[in-house]
């Protein structure tokens, strides 16, 4: 009992020692502590904080000849030519007169639009960290946070995974400014709202929630904002992140936002009511909310004319089903409705079956199953090879495997096409749902016939008619017998009759444009007139 009570006395006296050889007055870093007057401690305050940080730079000078500043920035994220025209030479190549207010005479003499004062070191650290340097004056109890920054960005490209035939060719970039610009190049309006958060303890990502006010829901507004408010998480690195944490049903093999590169693309979901989420780092935006249309209908459906679109559409939506359910379907024939096959068929399709070894069940989850693959390997490999590789060994090994009887021609033949059409569907992560849901309907069909597709069927129809995307219904545009909401959904309507908005998004705002837009040669105007 002696020991430890003395073990326990031996340590609150050294807790006690260290904590009188502190200085009462010492400035904690990590803190968000006021500045003090004195620039030898905020100096020390930062090199404390930033120990170890090869990358800050510190740059000591006098202003007017006699009074000490330091200038402290992040290296590659400051602009070092503007901070030695705009900063240290106009300071340091002062008249040397007397001044009163030694902050508004270095305020004067910085010649930078943009100029914060910080009272705190935590407010001065974030700042550093955002790429501003900052600028520390002997006498005063504050920094400046001098809008010099400039970093490497990537130039506007095309997204090579939204390309179009017609339309414009920019896409998003990692540097969130840029983005937000483009978006404002597009919608010229001060009712374009850009509403700023940080999201992420070490990388304090920026976010920018972007709508239109007065075409937005401000309830949809408001939970947007509060499912990222509550979000807590040491740092957001891409949107993927953002749209797994703010979704409604997370278990749902179905998307509930859209990402997108596109800044026409996400302009016109603004001018329809739905509301933006832009991440700094990457070139994704996410659009909610949606529907289950929203991933059948491309860029180029807007730019064409409204007949090839029309047409386009309708080819999606077959070929959507094909790509679901055609695997399923030949495997359930084959195994239990042979009797719906033509009879010149069937004995084609039997005796290509002799000498295969599998069942139709075993040899469609096999061949597709080496499809995926191919297909991964493609994505993965370099630009270079890529392509190659997946089409060649797409070809070799499906030559192979049926000169090998491992598999039939007409399974190669039904794989294939149901590749093809997965590659119709306009969004990437629409067609990886699409491409997931296909093997447990090849189960089903392979167990229970065609009665097990039409279950299965009938589950995704329920499940995707009980999901929702912040409170809208997945299948909303579907559901709806109204021919004003089905303009945009089975068909392309031509702009001069989509008057109205669609109603789970703009209906605060419901006209687009006004009646007698239809064009003509009796409308005004033109040589024959």
């Amino acid at each position: 009992m002696r020991t430890i009570k003395g073990l326990i006395d031996g340590k609150r006296k050294r807790k006690s020692a260290s904590s009188a050889s502190e200085a009462p007055d010492a400035v904690d870093p990590f803190q968000p502590d006021r500045m003090h007057p004195e620039l030898k401690r905020n100096e020390q305050a930062l090199r404390d904080a930033f120990k170890s940080c090869s990358d800050i730079v510190y740059r000591s000078f006098q202003f007017e000849g006699r009074t000490e500043c330091l200038l402290v920035y992040v290296e590659g994220l400051a602009d070092s030519d503007g901070l030695q025209k705009f900063v240290i030479a106009p300071l340091t190549q002062g008249s040397g007169e007397a001044s009163g207010d030694i902050a508004a005479s270095v305020k004067r003499s910085v010649a930078v639009s943009e100029i914060r004062e910080m009272s705190t070191l935590q407010d001065c650290s974030n700042r550093l960290l955002d790429g501003e340097p900052i600028l520390l004056v002997d006498g005063v109890a504050s920094g400046l946070a001098l809008g010099l920054t400039k970093w490497e960005s990537r130039s506007i490209e095309e997204p090579v995974a939204e390309s179009t035939i017609r339309g414009p060719r920019g896409g998003f970039t990692e540097t969130l400014r840029i983005n937000t610009a483009q978006l404002r190049r597009i919608i010229k309006s001060s009712r374009l709202k850009l509403e700023p958060l940080e999201i992420g303890e070490y990388t304090r990502t920026k976010v920018v929630v972007a709508y239109v006010e007065g075409l937005a829901d401000t309830k949809l507004v408001d939970e947007v904002k509060a499912r990222l408010s509550r979000i807590r998480i040491d740092g957001i690195l891409e949107s993927g992140y953002i749209e797994e944490l703010i979704e409604d049903q997370p278990f749902s093999p179905f998307p509930q936002l859209i990402s997108t590169e596109r800044p026409d693309t996400v302009c016109s979901s603004l001018l329809e009511g739905r509301v933006a989420i832009m991440i700094d780092g990457t070139p994704f935006a996410l659009v909610a909310p949606v529907t289950f249309v929203s991933f059948l209908q491309a860029a180029d459906d807007y730019y064409q004319r409204f007949l090839i679109s029309t047409i386009v559409r309708w080819l999606r939506y077959i070929f959507l089903a094909l790509s679901l359910l055609l695997p399923s379907i030949y495997v359930a024939i084959l195994t239990y409705h042979q009797e719906m096959v033509p009879g010149t068929l069937l004995l084609s399709m039997a005796s290509s079956r002799e000498i295969v070894p599998f069942p139709a069940l075993v040899e469609a989850l096999l061949m597709e199953a080496t499809f995926e693959a191919l297909r991964e390997a493609g994505v993965r490999l370099p630009k270079q090879i890529g392509a190659a590789v997946s089409i060649v060994g797409g070809l070799v090994i499906g030559q192979a495997a049926v000169q090998a009887g491992i598999v039939t021609a007409p399974m190669v033949i039904v794989v294939a096409l149901t590749g093809i059409s997965s590659f119709m569907i306009p969004r990437y992560v629409a067609g990886i749902s699409v491409r997931m849901l296909r093997f447990p309907m090849i189960l089903l069909g392979g167990t229970l016939g065609l009665l097990g597709v039409m279950m299965g069927t009938i589950a995704i129809v329920l499940h995707m008619g009980s999901l929702r995307s912040f409170g809208v219904p997945y299948l909303s545009t579907l559901q709806t017998p109204i021919f004003d909401e089905m303009k945009d959904v089975l068909i392309r309507a031509p702009w001069w009759s989509m008057r109205r908005r669609p109603r789970f998004t703009g209906e605060y705002n419901a006209l687009r444009q006004p009646p007698a837009q239809k064009p003509g040669p009796d409308k005004g105007g033109g040589a024959g007139n």
